[in-house]
C-alpha cells in the first residue's frame, strides 16, 4: 500500500547517485510513496519499477546534467524536487609523518576529484534544476552533506571540506531562492550501516589515517562511545528524513542542515 501522509504520490524527483548506498535507499523510499523518480548515476543497479527511470549521467559534466534535466522536463513537464546525493570519499592525511609522500597523503589529483564529484556536481545539478523550480515557483532541493562536514573528521579532511562547502551552498541558495517558494535543505548523516561503497580499500585507508586496524574500524561502526544511541544509522532513516523534507509537511523549513547521526558530536 502506498503511503499518503507525505503527499508525494506522482511527484517528480531527481536523485543523483541513486544506484547504491544512501541514494538507493532514498530512491526506494520515494518509490514506496508513489513518486516518479529519475536516478542520475553512472551505473544502473537494474532495479525495476514502472515509476523509476535511469539516466546515465556524469554529474560533473555540465552538458550531461543539462541533458538530464531537459529529458525530465520534456517527459514529465515539471520537477518537484532534487536530491543531490552523489559523492565520493578518499581517506587521506594532509601529511603522512610515518611515510612522507605515501599513497595515504593527499595529492592535488585527490583534491580535484573530490571537489569535482562532491561540490561541482551539486552546483551543476542544482543550477539546472533550479531554473525550472523558479519558473514553477515551487520545489525543493535536498543536499546530502555529512556529520564530518559539521564536525571535521580525522583522515577525511578534504571530504569534510567538501561537505562543509555544501552546507554553505545550502544556506546561501535558501536565501536566494526563497522568494520563488523554493526550499533548500541539507541532510548530514553520521556513521551509517555498511553498503557496497564501504570497500576494503576504503577501510584500510581510513584505518591507516587513524592509526588503527581494519578490525577496530569495523568495531566502531557497530557500537561507538561517541554516538549516544550506540549504533550505526540505518539507510532508511536517512531516506525517511529526505522524504519528509521533500514534502509539504516541511513547507517552512529551509536553509538548514540536519545532523542525522545518533547524537554524535565532538563533545
Amino acid at each position: 500500500m502506498t503511503e499518503t501522509w507525505l503527499g508525494l504520490s506522482k511527484k517528480v524527483f531527481i536523485v543523483t547517485g541513486g544506484s547504491s548506498g544512501i541514494g538507493a535507499a532514498i530512491v526506494d523510499k520515494l518509490l514506496s510513496l508513489g513518486a516518479i523518480v529519475y536516478n542520475a548515476d553512472l551505473k544502473n543497479n537494474e532495479k525495476k519499477d514502472d515509476a523509476l527511470f535511469f539516466v546515465q549521467t556524469d554529474v560533473t559534466d555540465a552538458e550531461e546534467v543539462n541533458d538530464l534535466v531537459a529529458k525530465v522536463i520534456a517527459t514529465q513537464g515539471r520537477i518537484d524536487g532534487l536530491v543531490n546525493n552523489a559523492g565520493i570519499n578518499l581517506p587521506r592525511l594532509l601529511v603522512d609523518a610515518q611515510q612522507p609522500h605515501s599513497k595515504f597523503e593527499f595529492t592535488t589529483a585527490d583534491f580535484n576529484k573530490m571537489f569535482s564529484v562532491n561540490v561541482k556536481s551539486v552546483f551543476l545539478v542544482a543550477q539546472a534544476v533550479a531554473r525550472q523550480l523558479v519558473k514553477q515557483k515551487e520545489g525543493v532541493i535536498v543536499n546530502l552533506s555529512s556529520e564530518a562536514g559539521l564536525e571535521g573528521s580525522q583522515g577525511q579532511s578534504i571530504y569534510s571540506a567538501t561537505k562543509g562547502a555544501i552546507n554553505g551552498l545550502t544556506r546561501s541558495w535558501a536565501k536566494e531562492l526563497g522568494e520563488f517558494n523554493v526550499r533548500v535543505v541539507g541532510v548530514a548523516p553520521g556513521i551509517m550501516e555498511a553498503t557496497g561503497l564501504r570497500t576494503l580499500a576504503y577501510e584500510e585507508a581510513l584505518a591507516y589515517t587513524r592509526h588503527k586496524t581494519v578490525a577496530q574500524i569495523r568495531a566502531g561502526y557497530r557500537s561507538t562511545t561517541t554516538t549516544p544511541l550506540g549504533r550505526s544509522g540505518h539507510l532508511y532513516e536517512v531516506a525517511d528524513l529526505v522524504a519528509y523534507y521533500l514534502s509539504k509537511r516541511a513547507s517552512y523549513i529551509t536553509g538548514v542542515t540536519t545532523n542525522i547521526a545518533g547524537g554524535k558530536s565532538r563533545g
